[in-house]
């Protein structure tokens, strides 16, 4: 069983600063970490590779400084890291991101399984997973809590709904996007971070693979951000807190009847 996670190293949302002038993110001295949710992809996969067998390998795009992202993967159980970084793929949109990713894995060789986070905390899309399924013509389930294979080449996922769950199954290759897990991603030992760190990392740029650079980068981004701002602060709001909770709920009550909300 041969699977390949894809992970983005994001910003940490807990450090996030905004620059008031520009509305941008102030990037410099705020840390960063693997994406959450390809973290619980990692796990998911790990784990499959623990009971069938196997090899997991990461891929990322981005700068140099991924990296350190690909290296936590590397400690907590991934064989193989890879890095699509190129100046050419600055500025790529999901679309053109997952375009770029989908050549990336077809030039690596087959896998049974590709596993992507849900979606990423800097820019909540859940766009990039889905398209490379779309770009690789294989079948995808999305919001996976946890998945098997089977003997006959299938993989069973066990898939969150606004209800509970549902079992879904679908032959392989296939492509699932995986949400918070019932488990939590491992922790690297000591002695797995100083193995990460002399693992090679290979650098793959787009002389590496079959791509079609009007389709990558700006170039092949057909949408754009606009603006990027922090809402503004809404100073009426209405702090209610009543000796008990159902003197509290009773005055709230009261106040939206006499606003005509309720």
């Amino acid at each position: 069983m041969d699977i390949l996670v894809c992970v983005k190293q994001v910003p940490d949302t807990t450090e996030i600063k905004i620059n008031y002038e520009t509305n941008t993110l102030i990037r410099e001295g705020v840390p960063s970490i693997v994406n959450p949710f390809d973290a619980y992809a990692l796990e998911v996969a790990v784990r499959l590779k623990e009971k069938h067998g196997g090899t997991v390998t990461v891929l990322s795009m981005g700068p140099d400084q991924a990296k350190a992202a690909l290296k936590e993967c590397l400690s907590v159980g991934a064989d193989k890291a890879y890095l699509l970084s190129d100046r050419a793929f600055g500025g790529s949109d999901t679309l053109a991101t997952s375009y770029i990713l989908a050549s990336a894995i077809h030039s690596l060789g087959k896998f049974d399984l590709i596993m992507c986070g849900k979606q990423a905390i800097d820019g909540d899309t859940a766009q990039v997973g889905p398209e490379i399924a779309e770009h690789l013509d294989i079948p995808q389930v999305t919001y996976a809590l946890d998945a098997d294979v089977t003997e006959d080449g299938k993989v069973i996922v066990k898939k969150e709904t606004e209800t509970g769950y549902e079992m879904v199954e679908t032959q392989i290759p296939a492509l699932l996007t995986v949400v918070k897990t019932e488990f939590e991603p491992r922790m690297a030992s000591v002695k797995a971070k100083i193995a990460a760190n002399r693992k090679p990392i290979d650098v793959i740029t787009s002389q590496d693979i079959t791509i079609d650079l009007s389709r990558a980068g700006l170039k092949g981004s057909p949408t754009k951000v606009k603006k990027t701002y922090t809402p503004p602060m809404k100073g009426d709001s209405v702090v209610i807190k009543e000796e008990t909770a159902k003197e509290s709920v009773d005055k709230l009550i009261s106040i939206l009847d006499e606003k005509s909300i309720i």
